[in-house]
């Protein structure tokens, strides 16, 4: 075998071993066409009351968290983590956590506050309408 060849049969098997590794990474992180999108048009999320003065929700079916300031104000924020567009989908008081890659959010201002995330979540429009929740994309 020349020196030539066994290059050759290097590169290629190189290539092999980097494309394999490539596509583990694409695998685990998924596509962003295979990720949920955020709201599109106004949902109703549930009661007023299911969430309290300084206290938050996660509505996962609509990727919706809600959050309620101590003076009442209410704050909503797409769950879709704005590193690898996952749905966060574990609230622990006022922190959203992303299942992907760990990166947190402060549900009460959105603020990334754990990399790899460095954008802050998507802000909603959000009002009470007799009674019920309903939140939407901010216009």
């Amino acid at each position: 075998m020349s020196a030539r060849t066994a290059a050759s049969r290097r590169t290629v098997l190189r290539g092999v071993a980097l494309t394999s590794v490539a596509g583990l990474g694409l695998t685990a992180c998924g596509r962003v066409e295979d990720k949920p999108a955020g709201l599109t048009e106004p949902v109703e999320l549930g009661a007023e009351t299911e969430v309290a003065a300084g206290s938050a929700r996660l509505y996962p079916d609509h990727h919706v968290v809600v959050s309620r300031a101590e003076d009442g104000t209410l704050a909503a924020y797409s769950t879709i983590c704005t590193h690898a567009r996952c749905p966060a989908d574990k609230l622990e008081e006022t922190r959203l956590i992303c299942p992907c890659h760990g990166s947190e959010f402060d549900v009460t201002t959105g603020r990334a506050t754990r990399e790899p995330a460095v954008a802050p979540l998507d802000r909603l429009s959000v009002e009470v309408r007799n009674g019920t929740i309903v939140a939407a994309p901010e216009a």
